[in-house]
């Protein structure tokens, strides 16, 4: 038989512990695992890209303002590191902002990693390319004048013969628009293509005949030197511009 004094301890301690155990299920109490989580904890590629790229680039990587990056032969032809440096510094002179902390931006060095590989994982296809050797991702400078001749050629008949529109491709010597991109901008173009867009890649402009690297290199100068000042914009130190993008 248990003591008054030790059963009404013993009651007491049942008590208090049932009242700290039903603290664990009061309203408005975080469950485990529901904490916030800071921003700069943040390593899923989905929930990086969605807040960093996609209003630029597109929500599923096409059809935004800015190249699309859910293009496999767009990741073959760029290196990561180029990739990478894209992420960290941007592209001074074009629309492309720098997003690494070092550059005073918001993301940590992992979250950089982390949007470089999601979008190889995701986006990415190692055979993009397998049934021709990609040109390379930059090069010399190319001769404006030439490019003139690989452009009536290759480009004119979507873009039209000035390159201020045509049939099925728009405007691009359009003045805004070369001074949002840059000469490698063009290059990447050129070589990739818009496949959101239905443009074709360095295969197709003139059929059963790939442009060439020194096409490429010369309808790239053409196009860098149809840019023009633009009102209210001032010039830069990056025009014209020869930087990773």
């Amino acid at each position: 038989m248990i003591a008054p004094r030790r059963a009404l301890a013993v009651g007491l301690l049942l008590v208090a512990s049932g009242t700290l155990a039903g603290c664990d299920a009061l309203p408005g109490r975080p469950k485990p695992g529901m904490h916030d989580v800071l921003p700069s904890q943040v390593l899923a590629f989905d929930a990086l890209y969605a807040r960093h790229c996609a209003g630029c680039h597109g929500a599923e990587g096409r059809l935004g303002p800015a190249r699309p990056l859910n293009d496999p032969l767009y990741l073959a032809l760029v290196p990561r590191e180029r990739l990478r440096r894209v992420i960290v510094r941007g592209v001074p002179g074009t629309s492309q902002p720098a997003f690494a902390q070092s550059a005073g931006g918001e993301l940590t060095d992992a979250q950089v990693d982390a949007l470089v590989q999601g979008l190889i994982a995701t986006w990415g296809r190692p055979d993009a390319a397998r049934d021709a050797a990609l040109p390379p991702y930059d090069s010399e400078p190319g001769d404006a004048e030439r490019g003139k001749a690989v452009y009536a050629a290759a480009c004119a008949g979507c873009h039209g013969p000035e390159g201020r529109g045509g049939p099925k491709g728009g405007a691009i010597v359009d003045p805004s628009y070369l001074a949002l991109v840059s000469d490698q901008g063009l290059r990447a173009t050129v070589i990739a293509g818009r496949s959101d867009l239905g443009m074709p890649d360095w295969r197709g402009y003139v059929l059963g005949k790939p442009l060439t690297r020194q096409q490429i290199a010369d309808v790239v100068a053409w196009l860098a030197d149809q840019r023009r000042p633009v009102p209210g914009r001032l010039a830069t130190d990056a025009e014209p511009q020869r930087l990773a993008r």
